[in-house]
């Protein structure tokens, strides 16, 4: 076969190579994920300085480094058993808010949405923001980019910087939120709800009016019954910055639910020889292999998965629009891979929501932002990144030094359902060796859903993303070469 040269990359953020590979009659026989690059932030954090950590650890990922930055504080609070005010812990959450505004904003414009708005079998030269500007229209570019850069300036704002922020402290934050900044985070949460209805109002028009979109939705190529995982407040609702975490079964029961601290007797990480990235599973369960159901520990996090595991949004609107999610997908859970892109959009909804409700609070202009830490010792710290569950697990020693660290990261936690999603993907597109480049873009769809962020997994510091798609025949010689 004549290789097949795709460029330049796009629509991924950080490394992998997917091997595909064909029996005799040219169907696939199985599909490998493969993340090539060695992860290191767990070992050179070790011997730093206990309140370096929060900043640091941004440095993992430019795409979530708000939720590296809390994920991280989290654990420092409880290594010093100390709690924040009450007002810390808002503006915490607040700024969390305004991340996931801006990163689930890209994810739909510019890495998922194209797919949809633009279409699967679209020219490759098509499948990118300015193909989804040129269907969406010119109007909806200007929303995109402006309330992206709201999103950054509320994390600018209580962070100190738009991108890899600075404020926060064991016990609590660097500083208070003066009325006049609040009064502009109101204002730009409040535009970044009319925003997200406008988003969702287009999912609708073009997605779901499309009957071949919502069978696509629903189909087996991107069906996997799992496991989900997601943090819920104390009625259940989905929370972003604190909770505990729920896990639910491929039938929708409550499987388990447990503080941060506990997160080693429910997670277990199985190891491939073929790959950096780790596969956690349910311990409870056990490591199964690369199958999914009630009888093996894989589980989902991310969009999908908090709102699986959740039994509904904390504000009005976002709760609305989760009904009528589920009810349109045929009742909870909802086991469509696709369906991630919709959970995404309900989620930027909530935040904005939960942004605006946050900046009207009496309390949120206090300056009683941070108490003493005490003695160091150990602590876990979970939040939800925009991509899913994080933890942070630090041990300190006498002086306040890193002896330990163990994350687990969104990504992750998601990596054994990406390679089955993309395996499925593969058996359920490719028939008889048949392959174009509108079947490899539907396959990759299958790995973009999850809106993975493969520097946050392995932490790679060279800043390219290649994609490399290989097809082997039976006898394992390789057919075809796509890269970008």
């Amino acid at each position: 076969m004549k290789e097949i040269l795709i460029d330049p990359i796009t629509r991924l953020e950080g490394h992998g190579n997917v091997s595909i590979f064909l029996n005799d009659a040219g169907e696939v026989e199985n599909a490998y994920l493969k993340i090539p690059e060695l992860r290191g932030f767990e070992k050179f954090c070790i011997g730093r300085r206990a309140e370096l950590m929060p900043q640091l650890t941004t440095r993992i990922c430019g795409v979530c480094p708000v939720a590296h930055h809390f994920a991280s504080v989290k654990a420092l609070d409880a290594a010093f058993k100390v709690t924040p005010p009450p007002a810390a812990k808002k503006l915490r959450e607040l700024m969390n808010c305004g991340y996931y505004i801006y990163d689930h904003t890209l994810h739909f414009y510019y890495l998922g949405g194209p797919d949809f708005i633009v279409g699967p079998d679209a020219p490759a030269a098509k499948r990118n923001i300015l193909g989804v500007i040129e269907k969406a229209g010119l109007d909806i570019a200007k929303e995109v980019i402006k309330h992206r850069a709201y999103g950054q300036r509320i994390t600018e704002i209580l962070g100190g910087k738009a991108t890899h922020p600075v404020c926060a402290l064991p016990g609590g934050i660097s500083k208070p939120l003066s009325e006049e900044n609040r009064q502009e985070i109101e204002k730009l949460a409040a535009s970044s709800v009319e925003f997200a209805k406008l988003s969702l109002k287009l999912f609708h028009d073009i997605v779901l009016a499309n009957t071949k979109y919502v069978d696509l939705i629903k189909s087996d190529a991107y069906t996997m019954k799992t496991y989900y995982m997601g943090m819920v407040d104390a009625n259940n609702k989905v929370n972003f910055y604190d909770g505990k975490i729920r896990v639910v079964n491929p039938n929708g029961s409550e499987f388990a639910k447990f503080e941060a601290k506990d997160y080693l007797t429910h997670l277990g990480e199985h190891v491939e020889e073929w790959t950096y990235a780790k596969f956690p599973f349910l311990k409870k369960i056990g490591w199964k292999g690369f199958s999914y159901g009630t009888d093996n520990g894989v589980y989902r996090v991310g969009p999908l998965g908090r709102l699986n595991a959740s039994d509904g949004m904390a504000t009005p609107l976002a709760q609305a629009e989760y009904k009528v999610m589920y009810e349109t997908l045929g009742g909870k859970p909802v086991h469509g891979t696709l369906a991630f892109h919709w959970a995404r959009l309900i989620e930027l909804l909530y935040a904005a929501e939960r942004a605006v409700e946050l900046a009207k609070d009496s309390e949120i202009t206090s300056t009683n932002v941070r108490n003493k830490p005490g003695e160091p010792g150990e602590g876990v710290g979970v939040v939800e990144a925009a991509r899913g569950t994080l933890y942070h697990h630090y041990v300190l020693d006498k002086d306040a030094l890193v002896k330990d660290v163990n994350m687990i990261v969104a990504t992750t936690n998601n990596y054994p359902a990406i390679c089955m999603s993309i395996r499925d993907a593969a058996k359920g597109l490719i028939r008889g060796g048949k392959v174009d480049n509108g079947v490899l873009n539907m396959v990759e769809m299958a790995f973009r859903a999850y809106d993975p962020c493969f520097g946050c997994a392995t932490h790679f510091a060279v800043g390219q993303m290649p994609l490399t798609v290989e097809v082997y025949s039976h006898k394992r010689q390789l057919l075809k070469t796509l890269r970008r």
